[in-house]
């Protein structure tokens, strides 16, 4: 096979170019692309190293603070792999480490146990928790990808069946990383009253009269046997990316819905991937996601109606107060029906 002969002049060209062509939010994010080119080109030299090429784009890109924006190079100078994302640590990492988070979920599982829940149920599909008391329930999404239509439909016929009844649910999509529109729809479907705008997008294609393709429009309808459309409370926080945000957009059109927690991280968009010579992708952002009163939230994220973050002392304490708060208010709208 023949060798790729790196050239950081060319791969600098492509990359600063798919950016210029693709990316819809310079100026959301207070970024001057033309100005990035002015300052970073004249680093790159044909004598140019990978390793030196990598920070020089690493430096281009840092100002746009988006997590959708990714830089990996597979083998660099001296063989070591290289990753770079310029998203600040959204606060709930900030807060928690990856073990840390599974203890808050425990802790959210003892606090809806000590209110009257049931023990978790297993349901037909992997990304989707479930316990109920008397008069409530709740469903835990960890992901919104990675699962076949039909396997998530019998899921939530057994969780709608199981929710029929009840004064109100919890939805928990905290630290969700995200997945595909397809599976926010088919979900939040089944929390719908009537064919309501979901969400709107559109994509940046380029430059010119052509610069964006049409509005494309998604509706959330009632879908399955069954659905609930009762009270319900969404609890989000700043590390509920791209697909969670959409779900969060989506369901947030019901107005029987309250959402509690912190807004929501602000990157909607699908990723579009590349690949540079010698090895190396990259990734960005290139879809604009509008509310269905054409609200953009890129950037900023999906606010909560109620802001309660968790902190560490949640742990300690074991009690969860985005569950107590949640339940508060849903019996609360019992009261007042």
């Amino acid at each position: 096979m023949k060798k790729i002969t790196f050239n950081a002049e060319e791969n600098f060209e492509e990359l600063w170019k798919t950016f210029f062509d693709r990316y819809p939010f310079f100026k959301l994010r207070n970024v001057d692309w033309k100005r990035q080119y002015d300052t970073f080109r004249p680093k790159v030299s044909r004598n140019t190293s990978e390793d030196e090429l990598f920070d020089i784009l690493c430096d281009m890109l840092a100002p746009l603070n988006d997590g959708h924006v990714e830089l990996m190079a597979s083998t660099c100078g001296d063989e070591r792999k290289r990753y770079f994302n310029p998203e600040p640590k959204p606060g709930f990492w900030q807060e928690f480490t990856k073990k840390e988070i599974k203890s808050l979920f425990k802790v959210t599982k003892n606090t809806l146990f000590s209110n009257g829940f049931e023990k978790p149920k297993k349901s037909a599909s992997w990304i989707l928790r479930y316990c109920k008391s008397s008069h409530f329930g709740y469903l835990r999404i960890l992901e919104l990808e990675g699962e076949k239509k039909q396997k998530l439909t019998t899921a939530l016929d057994q969780i709608l069946s199981d929710f029929k009844g009840l004064d109100g649910v919890i939805i928990d999509i905290r630290n969700n990383p995200g997945g595909d529109d397809s599976t926010v729809i088919q979900i939040v479907n089944r929390f719908c009253d009537q064919k309501r705008v979901a969400f709107h997008r559109k994509t940046k294609r380029g430059h010119g009269e052509n610069e964006y393709s049409k509005l494309k429009t998604w509706h959330i309808n009632p879908q399955g046997d069954t659905q609930f459309t009762g009270p319900i409370v969404l609890l989000t926080c700043d590390s509920v990316f791209s697909g969670g945000e959409v779900f969060a957009l989506a369901i947030k059109e019901l107005p029987y819905v309250t959402v509690i927690g912190d807004h929501t991280n602000g990157i909607f968009s699908y990723q579009l991937e590349k690949k540079l010579a010698g090895g190396w992708r990259y990734c960005l952002s290139y879809q604009v996601y509008f509310s269905a009163d054409m609200v953009c939230y890129e950037g900023i994220g999906v606010p909560a109606d109620i802001e309660l973050l968790n902190r560490k002392s949640d742990i300690e304490d074991g009690v969860d107060p985005l569950i107590i708060r949640a339940l508060e208010l849903l019996k609360f709208k019992g009261q007042s029906k």
